[in-house]
Parts: structure tokens; C-alpha cells; sequence
């Protein structure tokens, strides 16, 4: 979409919408400072913020708590894992803050872990099954005798008993997972996909990607975008292009 027919669409009053809350922006930059900046620069047009791991190792609860005193949803993408104690006590200090989402890796271990921490909280739990940058000679390579959509697979399953509230996959696998939650009986899993990339954008570093339509059609209730809006030259026109490509799904 050109800048012409995002001012357009702003004009008809894409802009003044709520933001859509199945977008969400990837605040993948090193300091707090610089993330408030794009928030800033995004001006509402997104209203759902990932913190990963390089805000983790500076001020990234700081940044969350502050984000969700403003009305912001928030994304902790920090991965736990560790031994099932840990990880439930971890669980539990983090659903203090209020957050919204919170990835693990999808053990079933951790994932029960997990649960048991955020127990009686709105905090909800995701398992990270293979991470979008991987290729099946990526996991062979790591011993993995599975392919990436068989991997995906067993974790779903595995997080579907452990009681989680949803996973992270990529868009590739997304219908797939859908089919396994719905047949569990759980229509409300959540399916939150990294490695979304609007028609033109670069793929940079992932592997197993889509267009934010295709995530959505084929069953992913969230988008995680990164690059694509926080390296544009004008973030903020940028989601609102995506908002408005996937308005109507």
C-alpha cells in the first residue's frame, strides 16, 4: 500500500478506530527509551505492545507496568524454562504486574508450571513451540527426529493438557493448530503468530512466514509484528496499513 492510500484510509477514518487488538507490535529494541519512542511515534494506532528479551535485560518490567497503566495490552515474550518450581514462582511474580500474555517453552513441565502460577490471575500462558526462524535441518541438527509441523504437533497437544491458555507457532502451521484445538474441544485456544510479513516486506531472519490475512484465515487469533512496522519510516502508517488489511477478517 502506498503513503497515499494510508492517508486515504486515514481520512475515511481508519485512524480514529480502536486499535485492532489482534495486532501485535514487537518492541524489539535494546532500551526502554527508545521503545517509548516508537511507542510514541505509533500514536495509537496499535494497542498491543511485545516486550521480548532484550527489553527483559534492561527495564522491561518497568516499561510494562507503564504501558499497562496507560490502557496498553502487553506481550511478555521472555520463554521461560526452567525446573517446574522455578518456573511457577517466576509465573506467579510476573502475574502481579497485570500483564496479559506470557510465553514458555512448551514443555509440558514448564507449561503446567506455568499455569499452576498464574492461577486465579488474567495472566495467560503460552507455549512457544518451534520458533519461526527454524528449518527441518535446523532440528535435525538439534536432534529432532520430528519436522517443524510435526513438532508443532505434539507441543499443541502437550500445552492442551497442561491447560494453557495458547501457543506461539508460526502462520504456516496455524491451521493445523486451530483443527487440534477445536477437535480438543477448546475454541477459545489462542494462536499468536510471529514471522508475519505484509506482501513486500523483507523476511529478514524467518523461515516460516505469512501475510497477516493468510495468518488470520487460517485460524491465528493474534499478529506479531515487528520490523515490518517499528523499521518503517513512518511506523505508524505502516500498522495502520496492516490494520487495514486484515479489518475485514
Amino acid at each position: 500500500m502506498t503513503q497515499a492510500a494510508v492517508r486515504s484510509s486515514t481520512s475515511d477514518g481508519l485512524a480514529n478506530r480502536p486499535a485492532d487488538p489482534r495486532l501485535i507490535c514487537a518492541l524489539d529494541v535494546p532500551t526502554s527509551d527508545q521503545a517509548r519512542a516508537l511507542v510514541d511515534r505509533i500514536e495509537g494506532a496499535v494497542g498491543f505492545y511485545k516486550i521480548g528479551l532484550q527489553l527483559f535485560a534492561t527495564d522491561g518490567m518497568g516499561l510494562a507496568r507503564a504501558l499497562k497503566a496507560e490502557g496498553r495490552q502487553v506481550f511478555l515474550d521472555w520463554k521461560l524454562h526452567d525446573i517446574g518450581a522455578t518456573v511457577e514462582k517466576a509465573a506467579a511474580a510476573l502475574a502481579d504486574a497485570g500483564c496479559d500474555l506470557l510465553t514458555v517453552h512448551a514443555r509440558p513441565q514448564v507449561m503446567a508450571a506455568a499455569q499452576r502460577g498464574v492461577a486465579g490471575s488474567d495472566l495467560k500462558i503460552l507455549g512457544v513451540t518451534v520458533l519461526t526462524s527454524l528449518t527441518e535441518d535446523d532440528l535435525i541438527a538439534d536432534d529432532h527426529s520430528l519436522s517443524p509441523a510435526l513438532l508443532v504437533e505434539r507441543r499443541v497437544r502437550q500445552a492442551l493438557d497442561a491447560g494453557i491458555s495458547g501457543v506461539v507457532a508460526s502462520p504456516q502451521e496455524a491451521a493445523r493448530v486451530r483443527q487440534i484445538a477445536t477437535e480438543a474441544g477448546r475454541p477459545d485456544f489462542l494462536i499468536v503468530t510471529p514471522g508475519v510479513r505484509p506482501v513486500g516486506a523483507a523476511m529478514d531472519d524467518q523461515a516460516r512466514a505469512a501475510t497477516p490475512e493468510q495468518a488470520l484465515r487460517d485460524g491465528a487469533t493474534h499478529l506479531v509484528v515487528g520490523r515490518p512496522i517499528t523499521a518503517a519510516g513512518d511506523p505508524r502508517a505502516a500498522a495502520l496499513a496492516i490494520a487495514e488489511s486484515i479489518a475485514l477478517i
